[in-house]
């Protein structure tokens, strides 16, 4: 006999909250992540330069590219080799929608979830038991919350530091949905 995901509806609204607060408890509480980011030290002459460019709302890199052939071409080169090299995310004017915002990270722990019960209840039989339950989303859990953060330090330049720090975040949300499904566990 095989579980459903409507069976495993309690542990994944469990989850689902247990790991948002997690995540606010770190981000207002612990604050570890503040460290992420730094401020340049002509942040003021830096906007005003992105302003007048009137960039919409989007990812930009520079210097841009759009493909490995331009990399061939000397003044592309010496862009390069002049710097900086970054990228840019440009968002709305105004302050961040926090109200939408929050529903996003909710709704991210809730499909995480739901994906992870899936997974769950193709492997594991109903009356499992607590380690073996734990184990295994646990495991889930980590890899769907944040081993996709692994190449935006390969490929976007995020530093190892922030991606370890996601990481643990990851491996806590992880921890804690795992425990809902365990203590919940059909």
């Amino acid at each position: 006999m095989s579980i459903s995901l409507l069976q495993l509806w309690l542990p994944i609204v469990v989850g689902t909250v247990l790991a948002w607060i997690a995540s606010a408890l770190i981000h207002m509480l612990v604050k570890y992540h503040n460290s992420d980011y730094q401020r340049l030290s002509n942040e003021d002459e830096v906007m005003n330069a992105v302003r007048n460019g009137s960039p919409k709302v989007g990812l930009y890199t520079f210097p841009f590219c759009i493909d490995m052939n331009e990399m061939k071409d000397k003044s592309v080169q010496e862009k390069f080799a002049n710097g900086p090299v970054g990228m840019l995310t440009v968002f709305p004017n105004g302050m961040p929608p926090m109200g939408k915002l929050v529903l996003q990270q909710v709704g991210f722990f809730l499909v995480g979830s739901i994906f992870i019960a899936y997974c769950a209840s193709l492997a594991l039989q109903p009356g499992a038991d607590y380690m073996s339950v734990f184990r295994f989303v646990a495991a889930v859990g980590f890899l769907a919350f944040g081993w996709a953060v692994v190449p935006f330090s390969i490929w976007f330049g995020h530093l190892w530091s922030m991606t370890a720090k996601y990481l643990l975040d990851a491996l806590i949300y992880g921890v804690i949905v795992a425990g809902s499904f365990a203590w919940l566990w059909p």
